[in-house]
């Protein structure tokens, strides 16, 4: 064997043995009852950025910490070894029952920083339910109430930021997708609902020309004892579009449908006496 591969071999043996005894002194403290040694080895294994270990074992100790001084770090710790991990459902969890339990503590607004934090990286893409989103809104709007001058506040800003643009999307997104599967009604309901909402939205726009063509297109399919005044509101709709947005890309299509709302309009001066859709 040549002397640069014996070279190689010995230095992947001395690290497979280096693992093993490092291995073989977890276990060992896995095991073990001192708590103490165990406490002072979850520590030093946190300060390396070694979560997993110090996560382990931290939440041994931290039923039999109770009443001791050390109870209060280990707690929030392993809160953050589990934020570290990516486990952010659980991180989430545990900083908040955390603050429960410590309400005075110097690591409260730190730990509810890092529990909204954790309820926004557990915010689910915008198609999907939002239920976390709104968790996440309300955990951050807590932490703003009660923490108004942090050094967190920036970080905490733009996560609102980001989350509720998401709900926008995902509000927008909904409403539309009412309109294409020509749920007229449902989609006017819901893009009124969304101008509400967002007035200053980029879709803004976009949603007050939709709904007024969902209003348009529900007048159209009723029964003539309703077209009237579905008629009337899509001309209401139509003059708030062409008022907010009088040069749109849009207005000749507006205008077209305008027109003919106003031509049925006439038509339908004397109402019809229809049963009621």
């Amino acid at each position: 064997m040549s002397i640069s591969r014996l070279s190689v071999f010995c230095l992947l043996l001395i690290s497979l043995l280096l693992g093993s005894c490092a291995g073989t002194g977890y276990q060992k403290l896995l095991k073990s009852t001192d708590v103490n040694k165990k406490y002072a080895a979850a520590i030093a294994y946190y300060d390396k950025g070694d979560y997993f270990r110090a996560g382990t074992l931290l939440e041994d100790l931290i039923p039999l910490l109770k009443g001791r001084p050390e109870a209060e770090k280990a707690q929030f710790y392993f809160a953050n070894t589990n934020f570290r991990q990516h486990n952010y459902v659980l991180s989430a969890y545990y900083f908040k029952q955390f603050n429960d339990t410590y309400t005075n503590s110097v690591y409260s607004e730190e730990a509810s920083f890092m529990n909204a934090k954790s309820l926004f990286r557990d915010s689910p893409e915008a198609d999907l339910d939002q239920t976390n989103t709104v968790s996440s809104l309300e955990a951050i709007q807590d932490f703003l109430n009660r923490y108004p001058e942090s050094k967190f506040r920036p970080e905490v800003e733009n996560m609102s930021q980001e989350l509720q643009k998401k709900l926008e999307n995902k509000a927008f997104e909904s409403a539309r997708l009412y309109y294409q599967l020509r749920y007229n009604q449902a989609a006017v309901t819901a893009f009124s609902g969304f101008l509400q909402s967002y007035p200053a939205s980029a879709f803004a726009e976009q949603a007050d020309l939709l709904r007024f063509t969902a209003q348009y297109e529900w007048a159209k399919e009723s029964i003539e004892a309703k077209q009237r005044e579905r008629y009337l509101e899509a001309v209401a709709f139509y003059q708030h579009f062409v008022d907010t947005y009088p040069q749109s890309k849009n207005l000749k299509l507006a205008q077209a449908m305008y027109d003919t709302a106003q031509a049925q309009l006439v038509k339908l001066k004397t109402p019809a006496t229809t049963a009621v859709n």
